[in-house]
């Protein structure tokens, strides 16, 4: 810890800051003064009331003054200039018009210290300066210290409001209209339109899902919000001109895990039901995957999501010896079934994508067909093939 500056002031320093303290009002219409002629380029103190600026001018020039006379206590960490710093952060006034108010008032006192220097040795006067910039320099610091926190605070305050603003718009607040359009207006989004909400699963390694999304969609004239939970990102994106699958698009190369994305609803109104979806859209994706999808795709695989009990029952009817198999001949048959689906059925298109003969398809589909004790032919089977299918793929088998 610093030590207290003005212990070092000698006899002769604290005479002549006594001699001044008389002049502090004088002192203090100077400064005002030079604040708004010396470079007012640099000068901002419009939010500030003339007469609070009259007092903390007053103020910090007494402490100079007190510190200088001998009174107690480290500049660095005074409260006079940390209360100060503090006020001035909440008014908005910029730091470095602050710091140049602090160095102006220093200066003032130095001469005024100056003026009443007669008889004072040369040694004792340039101990009085290092002893006067000492002080200034130490309050200079405490200013800055405190000035800075309160804008952390401010920052974090801020952030804290921003959050709680969209945690109630995801929990349907914005049915009230009143509330709609103040969090409208406070989070710089539309009040009319439609919207469309994005949910990305948190990375088990704590780096980021979303590369910078609010600032890329406003690049391309997007307005959005986002908000980091423990588990998940949420995206608020108005629409207004543009259309969802363009925005998705956008939105795509900037994943970096899984993410879903929910139909576009007609306005704030309705983004706690679009947000349930976002994370339904979520769920639909493989625990490995990474991505963005849209609800709109991925219809199946939501109502699957949705009942995991009838999931369960439906792949066991489905496939349950195919999957009693050993891993690796199960493994080959899923595959098998799954890529003849895909190409419509087609031995020879499947045969292809397997790089296989197409008479390996069709015995390894007769030993499907063997193994379940039914034919694969036909709209049902289909369907249930291809949705059991899917929930291993939900499940990760």
């Amino acid at each position: 810890m610093a030590s207290p500056l003005p212990a070092h002031s000698t006899p002769s320093t604290r005479r002549l800051a006594d001699a001044r303290r008389a002049d502090i009002p004088a002192l203090t219409k100077r400064l005002l003064s030079a604040i708004f002629t010396d470079n007012p380029e640099w000068t901002d103190y419009t939010s500030v009331p003339r007469a609070q600026l009259r007092d903390g001018c007053r103020q910090y020039l007494t402490r100079i003054l007190e510190l200088l006379a001998g009174a107690g206590g480290d500049p660095e960490h005074d409260d006079v200039a940390a209360a100060i710093g503090k006020q001035r952060a909440e008014q908005g006034v910029p730091l470095e018009a602050m710091l140049r108010t602090f160095r102006l008032g220093g200066g003032i006192v130095w001469e005024a210290l100056l003026d009443k220097a007669d008889g004072v040795g040369p040694q004792d006067i340039r101990e009085a300066g290092t002893a006067m910039w000492a002080v200034v320099d130490g309050l200079s610091s405490a200013l800055v210290t405190s000035y800075r926190n309160t804008e952390l605070e401010q920052v974090r305050r801020d952030e804290r409001h921003r959050h709680a603003l969209i945690e109630d718009l995801l929990g349907g607040r914005a049915q009230d209209a009143t509330f709609a359009a103040r969090a409208a207006r406070e989070l710089e989004l539309p009040a009319q339109g439609p919207y469309l909400v994005v949910a990305a699963q948190a990375r088990a390694d704590g780096r980021a899902v979303l590369a910078g999304p609010e600032t890329a969609l406003s690049a391309w004239g997007i307005r959005s919000v986002w908000h980091s939970r423990v588990d998940t990102t949420i995206g608020l994106v108005s629409l207004e001109r543009h259309d969802p699958e363009a925005v998705l698009h956008r939105l795509r190369p900037l994943v970096r895990g899984r993410a879903g994305a929910s139909p576009a609803v007609p306005g704030l109104a309705q983004v706690n039901s679009a947000h349930a979806l976002a994370l339904l859209a979520l769920e639909t994706l493989p625990p490995a995957a990474t991505g963005l999808m849209a609800l709109d795709e991925r219809y199946p695989e939501a109502l699957l999501v949705r009942s995991p009990d009838l999931r369960e029952l439906l792949v066991e009817h489905t496939l349950g010896p195919v999957l009693a198999l050993p891993v690796k001949e199960r493994e080959i048959l899923l595959r098998t079934l799954s890529t003849w689906l895909a190409e419509n059925r087609s031995a020879a298109h499947a045969a292809t994508r397997l790089h296989c003969h197409r008479n390996t398809v069709i015995n390894r589909l007769q030993r499907v067909t063997e193994l379940l004790g039914r034919p694969l032919e036909g709209q049902r089977s289909y369907l249930e093939l291809s949705l059991a299918l899917t929930a291993l793929d939900l499940d990760g088998d």
